[in-house]
């Protein structure tokens, strides 16, 4: 191009019939060219992509024409002192490259874009220093959607500083002038080299709408020690002339599993057109199945919850989402069995969800009276009075914590199991029992992430109770789906009669992981800038949960994610009998009665042993220090 447009602006400038002889123009051709190439390859000309070109691109070639042309006058000038070459020579050979190099690019943009709203972009003179620094991680592709869509690319507030090309496949390119510098595999030595060069990242952007939970453990290792956080362009409307929003990636991103293929059309036959009944309706639990079941068109949806200000929030939301949906928000205590069996008896509710009950461990130890009557009463209410209404079902959530419980907590849900197993195979009534036990759900009220949450905005310490403790997470959104695919499939299946519907958790995590997770993720780095502590266990907890006991038989169910298993049974008479028991004792304030009374029904419930008792505060070994995250 540059040899051609040499040539073009001599022909332009003397016309076809006074032109040099061609021996004549071979030298200053043949240098011009080989000046452009030179100068070219130190701009960089060659690295950019056609099908990203834009005018940070124009930019580029009109510095680098009108370095090559001075370059050339001066070389010339030396070799002949500019002999055949007019003055007006080189300013048209200026714009005659500037044509050829930049029409070609912007051409196949535009016809790739259909438009030319995509080649806007030039940098702002504000000083680069006051910016944040970006690496994106993406294909090329997803990043230049990325800067063109929010405006990354020379920005006053944002640099992006290079791409990371998660494929790998175009290093020593570029994307609207930013270098792609290697893959996610080399990231380490590419945040080495940006440190050289005085270009470290304020934070990484993940480009696409959901990396693999591997892909992102990796960064986030890479990120933590260095104090990068870790984000994602925002998909809501930026306020006109505003800044480009970036969102942080969350432990929904990180610690989620792979979606399992859910069944939409069971899920929408057990609700659709029935009366359905969320009882705890505003807490984590029962907010989610809550949204799901409306969004699943039922007849009549009943929003039940003993909390005000969480009733009048999730009513408020659905009213808004849905406001054509018949629904009633009604503030009910499950304890008070009087007003359950009127309201379930005048309402009528085919399918009942019951996710009322207290659930923090160490409380319910404080305050066991009341954990009982919540959860082993309240259940026994709702549950008996879904048999006299003639419900078609009642799903009643479970916790792992059920699972040889050191916890009153765990041991109070347990007995609501086995309550719920004996009415599923009672033969003189037809309404089905439901149970669904999962562990943990992320950022569930009362959890430890919010505790997390609260303690990494204050400046730490984040505060652990023991260094191996690990539990069970799933996202609130993937357990309360796994909840209505096995009520689905429980409807559909009588020989799961008085079985437990077990979620699949995946693995255990570390808590302890867990925390340095939260800290990488909020650009801290662990045991550096936010301190971890060790607590010690707190009353009724244990070190590891489980999701089935070692004398349950399990066994994997036709719909995927979830699992049965059938602890042993007791008959509705006797466990009715001890609910009697351990009700009178809760009403009577007698812990020890009712501990005592607990260990009757649940005899697999262990006393506490040595490793509930507390541990001495202590720091994180600074050994510990590069421990990799979770």
């Amino acid at each position: 191009m540059a040899a051609i447009a040499f040539f073009l602006a001599m022909l332009f400038r003397y016309g076809t019939d006074n032109l040099p002889p061609l021996s004549d123009l071979t030298i200053p051709t043949a240098t011009f060219a080989m000046v452009a190439a030179v100068v070219f390859r130190i701009f960089g000309l060659g690295r950019g992509i056609w099908r990203f070109a834009s005018l940070t691109d124009l930019r580029a070639i009109v510095v680098a024409t009108t370095t090559t042309v001075f370059v050339f006058l001066v070389a010339m000038f030396l070799i002949n002192r500019l002999t055949f070459i007019p003055r007006s020579v080189p300013a048209i050979t200026w714009f005659v490259l500037i044509v050829l190099l930049a029409g070609p690019r912007l051409a196949y943009r535009v016809v790739r874009d259909g438009g030319l709203s995509s080649l806007t972009g030039l940098v702002s003179g504000k000083a680069r220093e006051k910016q944040v620094r970006l690496l994106i991680i993406g294909t090329a592709l997803e990043a230049d959607r990325v800067m063109r869509r929010f405006g990354l690319e020379g920005g006053e507030r944002y640099q992006v500083v290079g791409i990371v090309d998660s494929k790998g496949k175009t290093k020593g390119r570029s994307v609207r002038g930013v270098p792609l510098l290697g893959s996610v595999a080399q990231l380490d030595g590419v945040l080495k080299d940006l440190a050289q060069r005085g270009l470290k990242p304020n934070a990484f952007v993940i480009t696409a709408p959901r990396e693999s939970r591997e892909q992102l453990q990796a960064v986030a290792a890479i990120a933590a020690p260095r104090g990068i956080a870790i984000t994602r362009v925002a998909e809501t409307p930026q306020l006109l002339g505003g800044p480009p929003s970036l969102e942080a990636i969350t432990l929904d991103d990180l610690l989620g599993r792979a979606p399992v293929k859910l069944d939409l059309a069971r899920m929408r036959e057990l609700v659709e057109g029935r009366t359905v009944m969320v009882t705890g309706a505003g807490g984590s639990i029962g907010s989610e199945i809550t949204r799901q079941v409306a969004a699943y068109a039922p007849r009549r949806l009943l929003l039940v919850d003993n909390g005000e200000f969480n009733l009048y929030r999730i009513d408020r939301e659905v009213a808004e989402l849905l406001p054509s949906l018949d629904r009633a928000a009604i503030i009910a205590d499950v304890r008070d069995r009087e007003t359950i069996f009127r309201l379930i008896g005048l309402e009528r509710p085919d399918i009942i969800f019951h996710a009322a009950a207290l659930k923090h461990v160490p409380l319910v130890e404080a305050n066991v009276p009341e954990g009982v009557l919540t959860n082993v009463v309240g259940t026994r209410n709702v549950a008996d009075a879904a048999v006299a209404a003639g419900a078609q079902a009642m799903v009643m959530i479970s916790t792992d914590k059920a699972i040889r419980p050191t916890s009153v907590m765990g041991a109070t849900k347990r007995v609501a199991e086995i309550h719920c197993q004996a009415l599923d195979v009672d033969p003189g009534q037809t309404t089905r029992f439901i149970t669904v036990r999962f562990g943990n759900v992320l950022g569930s009220t009362g959890s430890v992430v919010p505790l997390f949450e609260h303690q990494i905005r204050a400046g730490g310490p984040v505060t652990v109770t023991h260094p191996e403790m690990r539990r069970y997470f799933m996202t609130i959104r993937e357990a309360t789906e796994l909840v209505l695919q096995a009520a689905a499939h429980g409807l559909a299946t009588e020989t799961d009669r008085g079985r437990i519907f077990v979620l699949d958790m995946g693995e255990p995590v570390k808590i302890v992981d867990l925390a340095r997770t939260m800290i990488a993720l909020a650009g801290r780095r662990p045991d550096i800038d936010i301190a971890i502590e060790f607590t010690g266990l707190r009353p009724g907890e244990k070190l590891f949960e489980e999701l089935f006991d070692r004398d349950e038989a399990t066994e994997a169910t036709a719909t995927e994610g979830v699992f049965v298993a059938s602890p042993r049974l007791t008959d509705r008479a006797a466990i009715s009998r001890a609910i009697d028991r351990i009700e009178q004792a809760a009403r009577a304030g007698d812990g020890p009665v009712i501990r005592a009374l607990l260990q009757d029904v649940v005899p697999e419930m262990l006393v506490p042993d040595v490793q509930t008792q507390p541990l001495p505060s202590q720091r994180l070994p600074e050994a510990e220090a590069s421990h990799r995250l979770h």
